[in-house]
C-alpha cells in the first residue's frame, strides 16, 4: 500500500500540483513587466482595444508625463487626417492638441509597432517612451521593445491599463481575460521563434 501511495504521489499528485501552479501563475508571468510611469518624450498608445488604452494615454498626457502621443494600430486603408478615427477623436475630445498626436498607420503587429516607433523616435529626436497596453500584453511587449531598442540609448517604460476584467491570479475566471492570456502565451512562443 505504501508503494502505491508513493507511486500515486510521484506520477499524479506532484505533477498535477506543478501544472496547477504553473497554470495559475501565467497571469503574473504575462503581466510582470508593467511599471509605474515616469516622465518621457512620448506616450505610445498601442492599438487593439476598445478604449481603456486611449483613456490611460489621455490620463498620462494630462498628468504631464509627455508632450507627445503616438497612436498605433490604425488601419491605413480607412484613415484620413481630415477624418480622424475614433481613437484620435477621443484624444481630441479630451483636450489633447492635434499637433501633439502622431498617427501610425503602418504597424499591423506588436513587432511593427516597436520597430516603427523606434524609427519615429529617431526622426523626432525622442529618447524615451511610455508604452500603454493591457496587462497580459506586457511580457511580449517587454521582449519586443527590448529587441527593437537594443544598441540604442532610447528607453521605454511599459504602463498597463487597469481593466475590470483583469486579475493576475484569477485571470482564468473571466472569459475575455482567459482568452487574452492563452493567446499571449501562443504569441510569445511565435515571437520567440520568429523574432528573438
Amino acid at each position: 500500500m505504501k508503494t502505491f501511495i508513493k507511486i500515486l504521489l510521484l506520477f499524479f499528485l506532484i505533477p498535477s500540483a506543478l501544472f496547477a501552479t504553473m497554470y495559475l501563475s501565467l497571469g503574473f508571468l504575462v503581466s510582470l513587466h508593467s511599471t509605474k510611469p515616469e516622465k518621457a518624450d512620448v506616450i505610445v498608445v498601442l492599438g487593439g482595444d476598445n478604449g481603456p488604452r486611449i483613456e490611460k494615454g489621455i490620463k498620462l498626457y494630462k498628468a504631464g508625463y509627455a508632450k507627445n502621443i503616438v497612436l498605433t494600430g490604425i488601419d491605413s486603408r480607412y484613415y484620413s487626417p481630415s477624418r480622424p478615427n475614433w481613437r484620435e477623436r477621443r484624444m481630441l475630445e479630451a483636450g489633447v492638441p492635434k499637433k501633439a498626436i502622431t498617427v501610425d498607420i503602418w504597424s499591423e503587429t506588436s513587432w511593427e509597432e516597436a520597430e516603427n516607433t523606434a524609427d519615429l523616435m529617431d526622426k523626432k529626436g525622442w529618447n524615451s517612451a511610455l508604452v500603454v497596453s493591457d496587462p497580459p500584453h506586457m511580457l511580449r511587449l517587454y521582449k519586443t521593445w527590448k529587441q527593437s531598442f537594443e544598441g540604442s540609448s532610447k528607453r521605454y517604460i511599459l504602463v498597463a491599463t487597469k481593466p475590470k476584467w483583469w486579475h493576475p491570479l484569477f485571470w482564468w475566471r473571466d472569459p475575455f481575460s482567459k482568452q487574452f492570456v492563452l493567446n499571449e502565451i501562443k504569441k510569445n512562443i511565435y515571437y520567440m521563434l520568429a523574432y528573438y
